[in-house]
Parts: structure tokens; sequence; C-alpha cells
């Protein structure tokens, strides 16, 4: 396994703010907006109640409780599965390289000042493609907060969309705090 593509995913939210500042307020918000941080060169270590390894089946289950940390970055959910590319080494070992991520079961990222969560996610490593989705997303960083049921982040770009929910007449809502900019 890869140290640094595990938390590529995370690193994904980071162009959300940046995009959004851009997209929604063309302020000194953009600039104060950095991202959800992460060190490649940092171990990552990865805890939960249960891991199930189906070799066959090129993929490695973290099920309870389960808890990802590198530096000061932390992902919690309720499960991830790591899926694995075939004849890539070995998923037992953490050889192997890794196609994609899917997190379930009340999502939660922090890193320094910021949080994003949501009910799932998955990540594509090949596209390079995160999308975090539920019944609401949050996206913050102090008093700043983005809100809607599915985001999207082109990695590769930098662009990221991020939809509205129905129960909000489908529209997406950011609240962004003028002190912030200090």
């Amino acid at each position: 396994m890869r140290r640094t593509r595990p938390f590529a995913a995370l690193a994904a939210l980071a162009a959300l703010y940046l995009g959004c500042g851009a997209a929604f307020a063309q302020t000194a918000v953009e600039n104060r907006l950095t991202g959800l941080r992460l060190n490649g060169n940092e171990p990552i270590e990865i805890e939960s109640d249960k891991l199930e390894v189906r070799e066959s089946e090129n993929k490695a289950i973290f099920t309870g409780n389960v808890s990802v940390t590198q530096g000061p970055t932390l992902l919690k959910s309720g499960t991830m599965t790591v899926f694995y590319a075939k004849d890539g080494g070995s998923a037992a070992t953490g050889s192997s390289n890794i196609e994609r991520l899917e997190v379930d079961g009340k999502v939660y990222v922090k890193s320094d000042r910021q949080v994003a969560t949501g009910d799932r996610g998955t990540f594509d490593m090949k596209t390079e493609v995160l999308v975090l989705s539920g019944s609401e997303v949050v996206l913050s960083e102090g008093n700043n907060v983005l809100r809607g049921c599915k985001l999207t982040v082109q990695m590769k770009s930098g662009q990221a969309q991020v939809d509205g929910c129905s129960k909000a007449g489908g529209r997406v809502q950011m609240k962004l705090d003028p002190s912030s900019r200090q």
C-alpha cells in the first residue's frame, strides 16, 4: 500500500474551499480557506474493530469505529473498504496499489481547522475524483460553512461541484464570516 494514496482523497477537499471561494466570493476568504492538509511523508495509522481481507476479491474491509490518522488529519467512519488493483500485490500485507476507497457510516474528516462530514464517500485513484454525499454534506472552517448533499472534486483540475439537497429546495447553502478574513 502506498502511504500517500489513502489520504489523497482528503487532499481533494482542499480544492473545494479554494474552488468555492473563487466561485462564490472573490474576497480574502479565499486565502484563509486553505483546505485539509496532508503530508505524504508521514505514516498512516488505521484502527478499527475488525479487518477482513478478501484476497480473492482484492479488497480489505475495515469495520466498526474506523479511525485513520496521518499527521494532523483524522478520518472517522463506520466502514472503509479499500479496493486493490488486480495482480498488484497483496491486500493482506498492504503492498498493493489502491484503485479506490469507499467510506460509509457518518464520515468525518478533520485537519487543522477544517471539518467535512457526510454519510458516505468514494475516491477513485485512477480518475482522481472524490465524491462525498449524504442527506447533508457539510464543510466548515470556523464560522465559514458550506452545505449541500453531494460534493464532487476533480483533483487534477481542482474543480469542485456541490449539489444542493432536496430538503433545502435543491440549493447549496454557504455562509462566509467576514471576520475570518483576518
